[in-house]
């Protein structure tokens, strides 16, 4: 049997996919700004905090079925697997393929359609040992550490100084600056003038000085 012509892989999915849809409809590109790319991070994080506990993972599709209109593929747990047991799980979805049974080609191209990390943004082609140290370094700091890569816009840098940076969690920037003058100058600072201390200006002061609030965590300049 003679396999049908292949299409041009495409990085938006299907449509009548089996799986879940990403929990935002928007997939970065060259063409998009940082600020769309931030604002969809935080779509997708607070979508996945809503989940309750968090099982990192990815959706991996065999590209000659899905290239061939087949939509064949696996959710991939990333808890506790280093990249051999992620090469394994991929091997066995490429060996199920229908497109290959059906044309006796073999299944060799893979991509990853889909993904559950914490509020991080991975394209298509992402590789397995990349999703690997994702899912490691989530697991170390949890989903703030997505949270500072929004903030870095770096997911290496974000790993390498995140607990230099990471101050901690506030209901606001005002309520931090409050708490940071305090424990700085509170012994030195009368109590009859202490009502006079303009909070806001120092909050102002510190993020001049590169101190940021995002998403109720706050994280100073390393």
């Amino acid at each position: 049997m003679v396999p049908p012509r292949a299409r041009k892989a495409s990085k938006r999915l299907p449509k009548g996919n089996p799986h879940s849809e990403p929990p935002c409809t928007f997939y970065p590109s060259r063409s998009t700004t940082w600020q769309g790319c931030k604002q969809a991070m935080l779509c997708t994080l607070e979508q996945e905090k809503g989940k309750g506990e968090m099982t990192y993972r990815i959706y991996v599709a065999s590209l000659s079925d899905y290239n061939a209109g087949i939509l064949h593929g696996r959710w991939i747990d990333l808890d506790g697997k280093d990249t051999d047991d992620l090469q394994d799980e991929v091997n066995a979805i490429l060996k199920d393929s229908p497109y290959s049974k059906q044309y006796g080609e073999v299944a060799e191209e893979w991509a990853i359609h889909d993904y559950e990390l914490g509020g991080i943004r991975i394209s298509e082609d992402t590789g397995l040992d990349r999703s690997v140290k994702i899912s490691e370094a989530l697991e170390d700091h949890g989903v703030v550490l997505a949270i500072y890569v929004i903030v870095v816009g770096d997911f290496v840098q974000a790993v390498e100084s995140f607990e230099d940076a990471y101050l901690g969690e506030y209901d606001s920037f005002l309520d931090f600056a409050t708490n940071l003058f305090d424990e700085l100058y509170g012994d030195c600072v009368n109590e009859r003038i202490r009502f006079y201390i303009d909070y806001e200006a120092f909050s102002r002061d510190l993020e001049a000085e590169g101190y940021t609030y995002e998403s109720g965590h706050v994280f100073q300049p390393v």
